[in-house]
């Protein structure tokens, strides 16, 4: 912790003496500051020391229960923390259950000290479970939510939470809790195994009754990655998240996960569900767009592969990446339910040069949406040695405002239709001819500002595992843009298959790159 005081000369007046040291005793009240330093140093100290895994502190009532009576275990709002305070954000805590089995420590931070926020069970309603109330006295919290008056001024709403390892969700004004984000991700989708780093520690700054920001700390550790993270989180139509992080690794690692995304794809447009469902798509996210250093915008829709699949997009200082819901009418989903149609997209806005490296995203085969199955990430080319700070820095947007996220003068990717390929014969009855139809609509000012007529081409590249059969644009009527039809015939079904697709006008790329990966079959 950093104190900073102010010393003055003596002055032989006693009155000036006096005054003289009531400003200093304010000064040093007012002074000092809780900031990331405080918090990198634990982080640097953890690095240096061989990693101690948590241990448990639950006893089996807790750790053995199933969902349903985790789900018993409600917190009582009238006991949020701050709750009668003049504070715009009030904190509610999860109680430990399941494999929730390990307490964070949370503190408050206040202008003049920190301390601790102490388990008090109280605050839960436990339903009908039968425990021992001594043996669970002293048990900690697993996590916290942030209350904030986001849609109406009489109502605190969850606009945060922070919950098991790194994860951590935030919503905007009238957005419904979707994917995640985390604080690190270690070797996402290698043989050897992921690493899960873990938050075990929070400081949270207590806010003045005007504040419309809330800030938190927290300390960061796993088997070979410690770190500091300051949160600044600011409610809104959008809710913007800025991010400071200094990250220590313990050890070599091959794939260094920063501001990782995590969400999930089941079926889409792009890859209708085998089984016949009243809801055309259901997912978090509908794609991967990532803004280059160079201004290339690319948009990858997501799959829900039969295998694991991993795609590397190699990027010099990238301006932004992000799992975007794309498409927002209710007609997409016809849930009620989930209302996947108001779930936000989450935009990685990095601070400072990134330098080399590779945004990268990974697709996991899923049966059902209780599975997070997409990862997003960027993973520098350089990393620090053991115990070498690495310092970085970027926003995040919470939004449903995916048309913000564009460069006007680019045309986007409004949606990605896969169809069986057919020819039409003399007859006029269509006959499938072995290929897979994709139908890209591309939309936005760019276009709508074109006539019908206008000379609009298209760039197509595949890879060696695809033929192209059939490309063809036609203007389209209805969004006032442009529709690219690509039948492609697959050489080898048991492999993926990579192809990209732009439009061009007077020579000019006019639109963002489609990249679309066509998954195996078998």
């Amino acid at each position: 912790m950093i104190f900073r005081s102010v010393q003055q000369p003596l002055s032989r007046q006693i009155l000036r003496g006096l005054v003289g040291s009531a400003l200093l005793a304010l000064s040093a009240t007012h002074a000092w500051a809780f900031n990331l330093d405080d918090v990198g140093e634990k982080a640097k100290a953890l690095a240096a020391e061989k990693y101690s895994a948590p241990t448990s502190n639950l006893p089996s009532e807790f750790s053995e229960m199933k969902f349903a009576d985790y789900q018993q275990i409600r917190f009582r709002n009238e006991k949020a923390y701050w709750a009668d305070e003049k504070t715009p954000f009030k904190i509610s805590f999860y109680h430990q259950g399941m494999h929730f089995d390990t307490p964070v420590k949370i503190n408050e931070v206040t202008a003049t000290d920190v301390k601790e926020i102490k388990y008090d069970p109280s605050r839960f309603d436990f339903g009908s479970l039968k425990f021992d109330a001594n043996a669970t006295k002293d048990l900690g919290y697993a996590g916290f939510r942030l209350l904030y008056p986001i849609n109406s001024p009489d109502k605190q709403d969850e606009i945060a939470t922070f919950l098991g390892a790194s994860y951590f969700r935030i919503i905007g004004k009238d957005q419904w809790w979707g994917l995640s984000a985390r604080g690190l991700a270690l070797d996402t989708a290698l043989p050897s195994g992921e690493e899960f780093p873990r938050f075990r520690e929070f400081w949270i700054e207590k806010p003045k009754p005007k504040d419309k920001h809330l800030v938190i700390f927290a300390l960061l550790d796993s088997p070979r990655a410690t770190g500091a993270y300051r949160f600044t989180i600011r409610p809104g139509n959008d809710t913007v998240v800025d991010v400071k992080a200094r990250v220590f690794l313990r050890d070599k690692v091959s794939k260094l996960g920063l501001a990782p995304l995590t969400s999930m794809f089941l079926f889409g447009s792009n890859q209708p569900s085998e089984e016949h469902n009243f809801r055309p798509e259901l997912h978090d996210s509908t794609g991967l767009q990532i803004h280059a250093g160079n201004d290339e915008w690319i948009w990858r829709p997501l799959n829900n592969p039969k295998h694991l699949s991993v795609s590397a997009y190699s990027v010099e200082n990238p301006k932004g990446f992000g799992l975007l819901q794309r498409g927002r009418e209710f007609s997409r989903y016809e849930d009620l339910d989930d209302r996947y149609d108001l779930r936000p997209s989450a935009w990685i806005e990095p601070q400072g040069d990134w330098g080399k490296g590779t945004v990268e995203l990974v697709e996991i085969p899923t049966p059902d949406e209780t599975n997070d199955n997409i990862v997003a990430f960027w993973n520098p080319e350089k990393r620090p040695e053991a115990g070498e700070p690495l310092d970085f820095a970027y926003r995040m947007r919470w939004t449903k405002d995916e048309e913000a996220l564009h460069d006007a003068k680019n045309a986007w990717v409004m949606q990605t239709l896969r169809s069986v390929g057919d020819v039409k014969q003399k007859n006029l009855i269509r006959q499938p001819d072995g290929s897979v139809a994709l139908v890209v609509d591309f939309v936005g000012p760019t276009l709508k500002a074109l006539a019908g007529d206008a000379p609009v081409s298209t760039q197509v590249s595949t890879d060696d595992n695809a033929e192209v059969k059939e490309n063809a644009l036609r203007y389209n009527a209805v969004t006032k843009g442009w529709r690219l039809t690509l039948r492609i015939k697959v050489k080898d079904p048991k492999k993926p298959t990579e192809m990209r697709a732009a439009l061009v006008n007077g020579g000019q790329t006019i639109s963002e790159t489609w990249s679309y990966q066509l998954p195996a079959d078998e």
